[in-house]
C-alpha cells in the first residue's frame, strides 16, 4: 500500500476512534442526566409528598438500565476491536465502573420515591426536615462530579470526594435522632424505619458519586485517591 494510502487509512481510524470514543462519552452523560434527575426529584418528592413525582423517578429506572447495557456492550467492543492504550484505555475501562455507580444511584432514587409514596399517606415527623437538608447535599455532589466528568477536572473530583465527609456526618446525626424518637415512643418506629432507609439511601448515593470522583482522577493522572482522607490531607 502507497505511503499516501496508509497515512489516510491510518488518519480515518484515528477520526473513526475519536467519534466512538465520544459517543460514549455522551452516553455516560446523558445516563448521568437520568441518575441526577431521579435523585432531584425523589428528594423534591419526599419533600412535597408528591405521589406522582415519585412515580416518575420510578418509571425511568428502565432507561437507565437500558442505557447502562448499552454503555458496557460499546466499551466491551472498544477494548476489544481498538486496543486502547494509556488514558484512552482508562477511559474506556472507567466507563464500565462508572455506568455501574450511575445505576446503583438510580436505584436508591427509586428506593427512595418508593418510600415517600408510602410516607406521603402518614404523619410527618420532624426528623423528616431534615432529609431534604441531606439529599441536597447529595444532590450537589452527585452534580459536580459529573461536571468534572464532563469537563475532565480532576480537581472538582476531589472536592467532592471530600465532601462526601459532610453527607455521612449528617446521616450519623438524623439516625441517632430517629433512635431516639423509636425509644420514646413506638408508635413512630414504622414511620422512623421508612425514613433511616432513606436516609441511608441518600448516603449511598454520596458514596458512589464519591466513587466516580476517584475515577475521573484515575481516568486524568492514573492514580488513585481512594485512601482514609487523614492520609491525603
Amino acid at each position: 500500500m502507497p505511503v499516501g494510502s496508509q497515512a489516510l487509512e491510518h488518519q480515518h481510524i484515528v477520526r473513526a476512534f475519536d467519534e466512538e470514543l465520544s459517543r460514549l462519552k455522551s452516553a455516560i452523560v446523558e445516563m448521568g442526566g437520568l441518575a441526577e434527575r431521579q435523585v432531584a426529584d425523589a428528594v423534591r418528592a419526599l419533600a412535597e409528598r408528591d405521589v406522582d413525582l415519585a412515580a416518575k423517578v420510578i418509571e425511568t429506572d428502565r432507561r437507565v438500565d437500558e442505557l447502562e447495557e448499552r454503555i458496557d456492550q460499546d466499551a466491551i467492543k472498544l477494548l476489544a476491536l481498538r486496543q486502547p492504550m494509556a488514558i484512552d484505555l482508562r477511559l474506556i475501562a472507567m466507563a464500565l465502573k462508572i455506568t455501574n455507580d450511575l445505576e446503583r444511584m438510580s436505584d436508591y432514587a427509586v428506593s427512595i420515591a418508593k418510600r415517600s409514596q408510602r410516607l406521603a399517606e402518614l404523619p410527618e415527623l420532624r426528623p423528616m426536615q431534615q432529609l431534604p437538608r441531606i439529599g441536597q447535599t447529595c444532590l450537589s455532589m452527585v452534580k459536580d462530579v459529573l461536571d468534572a466528568y464532563v469537563e475532565r477536572n480532576p480537581d472538582k473530583a476531589t472536592a467532592v470526594w471530600h465532601r462526601d465527609r459532610d453527607v455521612d456526618e449528617q446521616y450519623t446525626s438524623l439516625f441517632r435522632e430517629l433512635v431516639t424518637y423509636m425509644l420514646e415512643d413506638p408508635r413512630t418506629i414504622s414511620t422512623c424505619i421508612d425514613l433511616l432507609f432513606i436516609a441511608k439511601n441518600l448516603e449511598r448515593i454520596a458514596d458512589h458519586a464519591t466513587n466516580i470522583a476517584e475515577k475521573i482522577v484515575y481516568i486524568i493522572h492514573g492514580t488513585e485517591i481512594n485512601r482514609p482522607r487523614h492520609e491525603v490531607e
